[in-house]
């Protein structure tokens, strides 16, 4: 940690060091920008970072955010990271009793295998065909939004121009997203898989007026142009190590342990002032980009706050000693984990917890999603652990508001986790407390986390993974040529609340440094 020079003005001061910030640093720094970084934390990357979090076991777990799909190529070339993804071989595996009998649905591991899936299930190639083509819909979409994130925010008529299908456009876009499920698939389960990429950090019904399921699930089916969710080989501490490493290569400072607490602005010129363990100081500014949610930011500049926001997930990071086996015998579990495994996912289902957690109650069912990063990239693990057989498991759980844990954080907490994994249970040959491993004091490798406790340790608003509800990746009233700034001309948001953030994508650090760069001459 270098601490920032009390005298010196500097070209941008860049409040939070998570990924997005990162990202804004190497880009201004490349430019010739001089650039300081404050960040609160004794770290660096924010919500993207790899931690050994069970101890005396070297297992490097990206222990919040834990796959990458919207983060541009653009971006890795543009700063020259060394960083890499792998592709995972399957997409998803959701178990289901049918008839009396554990089975499921497989997708992926090639055309042949997923379709008699499909079959099995089913039994016909009718759902089959019909998610070929809502997904060839979705893909086509995705070609044509996708390369727009990192250009100047268009206008909804000319995104609209650009996705030229209208029946697309409608789906996506103007009816909730529940009415395109139900007209292409017929099977609860099939429904339900499709509808889980509207809900990943969103409290919504398929059927939300709102639309903000439409928009969470654009955001997860446009990613790279593909949709595809790879895995960061390394863990996620490698993009922003990676990061954090080109931006101070090209002369950023990173000040780590460094807390804005006040940002004072004319408009032209800004002091942003902090506090660290020498005391406070204050660091002058020509711009002062936030990597920090909406409230943060109207925190720092003494402005109302937006309206609250609200987290739904419960975010549980594992070690185990092997992979469970299964009920279905059909199935592999290292080809079961290998992909995102639902569970409790059937559309019927997540209506269900939706409304009971609407209504205040714990969803008696919880679903969730679970993956393996260890199975596509062993590397995380320690040469011993994986040559012992060792994984990691993630699990992300949904339709968990902040609300149902104000009461007793922990005590709720440790109810639903013990409710999620009794419904993976269900879908086990064998226990998973019986698999999972013990630290160097004896005690489980399981950790949990709640909406209320990703606000306390990140300060995500309400535990809002997205800082607030996802916008659509166009203009609107108020939104600015980016979708970064805010009613300071030199202060900008390049956080996830941003228009087109939300998820590890680095766009609003790209974003906002264009922006910068474009008002001082590139």
């Amino acid at each position: 940690m270098t601490p920032p020079r009390a005298s010196r003005t500097y070209d941008a001061v860049i409040v939070g060091g998570g990924h997005n910030g990162l990202v804004a640093a190497a880009y201004l720094a490349r430019a010739g920008r001089s650039v300081l970084v404050l960040e609160r934390l004794g770290h660096t990357g924010g919500a993207a970072v790899s931690t050994r979090p069970f101890a005396g076991l070297d297992a490097r777990l990206s222990r919040y955010s834990y796959l990458v799909s919207l983060l541009p190529r653009k971006i890795v070339r543009d700063l020259g990271l060394g960083f890499r993804v792998r592709g995972r071989t399957v997409s998803s595996y959701t178990p289901v009793h049918r008839d009396g009998r554990p089975t499921g649905l497989l997708v992926g591991g090639g055309e042949r295998r997923t379709r008699e899936s499909f079959a099995a299930l089913t039994g016909s190639e009718r759902e089959y065909e019909s998610w070929q083509r809502f997904y060839g819909m979705t893909g086509q979409v995705a070609q044509r939004v996708f390369p727009t994130l990192t250009e100047p925010l268009p206008t909804r008529e000319e995104l609209r121009r650009r996705v030229d299908d209208e029946d697309a456009w409608r789906a996506l876009f103007e009816e909730p997203i529940g009415v395109a499920i139900e007209a292409h698939f017929a099977d609860d389960l099939v429904r339900g898989v499709a509808l889980t990429d509207a809900l990943i950090g969103t409290f919504a019904d398929a059927h939300d007026p709102a639309l903000s399921q439409n928009r969470c699930f654009l955001y997860h089916v446009i990613g790279g142009g593909t949709g595809a969710w790879d895995v960061p080989v390394g863990g996620m501490g490698a993009l922003t190590d990676a990061l954090a490493d080109a931006a101070r290569a090209a002369g950023a400072v990173l000040a780590t342990g460094h807390e804005a607490v006040r940002v004072d602005t004319d408009g032209k010129a800004a002091e942003v002032t902090y506090r660290s363990a020498d005391g406070e100081g204050v660091a002058a500014a020509r711009h002062v980009l936030v990597n920090a949610s909406p409230r943060e930011l109207a925190a720092l500049t003494g402005q109302a706050p937006p309206p609250p926001a609200e987290g739904a997930q419960l975010k549980v990071n594992m070690l185990l000693e092997r992979l469970p086996a299964l009920r279905d015998p059909a199935v592999d579990p290292r080809e079961a984990f290998a992909g995102t495994f639902h569970i409790a996912e059937g559309y019927e289902q997540l209506a269900t917890a939706y409304a009971r957690a609407a209504a205040g109650d714990l969803p008696a069912v919880p679903p969730s999603e679970i993956y393996c990063h260890s199975l596509t990239d062993p590397t995380i693990l320690a040469p011993d652990l994986a040559e012992r057989g060792l994984h990691t498991l993630t699990l992300f759980g949904l339709h968990a508001p902040a609300r149902l844990f104000a009461r007793d954080n922990d005590a709720v907490r440790e109810e639903l986790l013990r409710s999620t994994l009794a419904q993976l249970d269900a879908h086990l040959a064998e226990p998973l407390a019986d698999c999972l491993a013990t630290d160097a004091e004896g005690r489980p490798c399981i950790e949990a986390r709640s909406p209320l406790d990703l606000d306390r340790d990140l300060r995500l608003p309400g535990g809002h993974i997205f800082h607030r509800e996802l916008s659509w990746p166009h203009a609107a009233e108020g939104t600015g040529r980016w979708g970064v700034e805010t009613d300071q001309d030199n202060v900008l948001l390049c956080g996830a609340g941003a228009v087109r953030g939300g998820g590890v994508s680095g766009v609003p650090g790209h974003n906002a440094a264009m922006a910068v760069l474009e008002r001082t001459g590139g």
